[in-house]
């Protein structure tokens, strides 16, 4: 390790996020992994629950319990926990300095917070626990009341290409869903640019089953996945109001969407389909050179060229995302896909990228693996 290493604890690393963690940061030239815990596998080796990820030197995994925050030599923290556990956690970690600061010195951004708490973690939250700037619509569509409202103002919403100007004084980066990391992507440059309606757009997004987690559910296993595709949560997927919240952050007024996500028979892959109607005598050829320009010099990025469709397969296991877009035969609509590996530009891959550029590391450390194939 050099000077600059960073030393990292990763909170839930018995998951898939967590597993993607380890693997992504095995290659970093700037981290050591010192602190994981999973508190079903508690006491056991790395490769004991992931054998794929065996000599690599990592720590026995440990219960949270057991971890005492308060002067643990880590620098950065990666929570990979269920939804709705991560709150009261950061909230230790952080151990609610921002409340006594703002009281006594009325600081008024992330940076002079940043400064005010030395030698304490930074945090990347890969669950959706402070995804939302509201914590009543965070309350609604999870079932519980937010129990850290104190540090919600200060998350970084950690879309990176978007997040880039406040992730280096950020203490708390809430890492996007996967669902809205493949919608929000390809639609939010059309939507800043008003080439396309604010008020009529379709989402038909499918994924592999990995994005349902780990843990031990009816409708993932294989014989209720396997041989068939089917939509779920219609109407109702809490990732609804992530991207509602951050398209309308990008068109600068409210925007609904109508989005509908579907489990596919296959382990990793985001594949969204948006259906828009053009706007301002927009044609489909003017969204691609808006999409082209927007992302010219994103490393993760890439718009293909007009009519070629992205796959999943053309993405898996890397951090890219892969976007095409073509005219509808419908007149006035165009069709915009988008494609990413769930488990990496969509949750672990994208918390490198965002601790990457939090401290000023090359931002592709880390990352640079291409695409598996076939």
């Amino acid at each position: 390790m050099n000077s600059n290493t960073l030393r990292i604890a990763i909170l839930g690393a018995s998951g898939y996020t967590g597993a993607e963690l380890v693997r992504l940061l095995a290659c970093h030239p700037n981290a050591e992994i010192v602190l994981m815990t999973a508190d079903r596998h508690a006491g056991q080796s790395y490769d004991r629950v992931f054998p794929h990820l065996g000599g690599l030197g990592l720590p026995d995994l440990v219960s949270i319990d057991d971890v005492e925050w308060p002067g643990l030599d880590v620098d950065v923290v990666f929570c990979g926990l269920p939804h709705g556990t991560t709150q009261e956690v950061i909230a230790g970690i952080l151990h609610d300095t921002r409340r006594d600061i703002i009281d006594e010195m009325l600081l008024e951004t992330t940076a002079d917070l940043a400064a005010q708490t030395p030698g304490q973690p930074r945090v990347i939250d890969l669950s959706a626990d402070f995804r939302l700037d509201d914590t009543e619509t965070y309350a609604t569509w999870y079932g519980h009341e937010h129990h850290a409202p104190h540090l919600q103002p200060e998350a970084v919403y950690g879309l990176t290409e978007y997040a880039r100007d406040a992730l280096p004084d950020a203490r708390l980066v809430a890492c996007p869903g996967c669902y809205p990391t493949s919608a929000i992507l390809p639609l939010a440059p059309l939507l800043a640019s008003e080439q396309i309606e604010a008020e009529d757009i379709i989402i038909d997004a499918k994924s592999g089953v990995t994005g349902a987690g780990r843990g031990e559910k009816l409708g993932s296993l294989f014989g209720e996945v396997a041989e068939g595709v089917h939509a779920y949560a219609i109407a109702k997927h809490r990732h609804g109001p992530e991207i509602e919240q951050e398209l309308s952050r990008a068109a600068g007024m409210d925007v609904a969407v109508n989005f509908t996500p579907h489990l596919m028979p296959m382990n990793r892959g985001i594949l969204a389909t948006s259906y828009v109607r053009l706007a301002n005598g927009a044609s489909a050829d003017d969204l691609h050179q808006c999409l082209a320009a927007r992302y010219a010099d994103e490393p993760f990025v890439r718009v293909l060229p007009m009519g070629e469709a992205p796959a999943t397969r053309h993405v898996r296991g890397s951090n890219h995302c892969l976007i095409g877009v073509f005219a509808d035969r419908l007149p006035g609509r165009a069709i915009v896909l988008s494609a990413i590996d769930n488990l990496v530009k969509g949750s672990s891959g994208q918390a490198v990228h965002n601790m990457n550029l939090m401290y000023g590391i090359t931002e592709t450390a880390g990352l640079e693996q291409q695409p598996l194939f076939p």
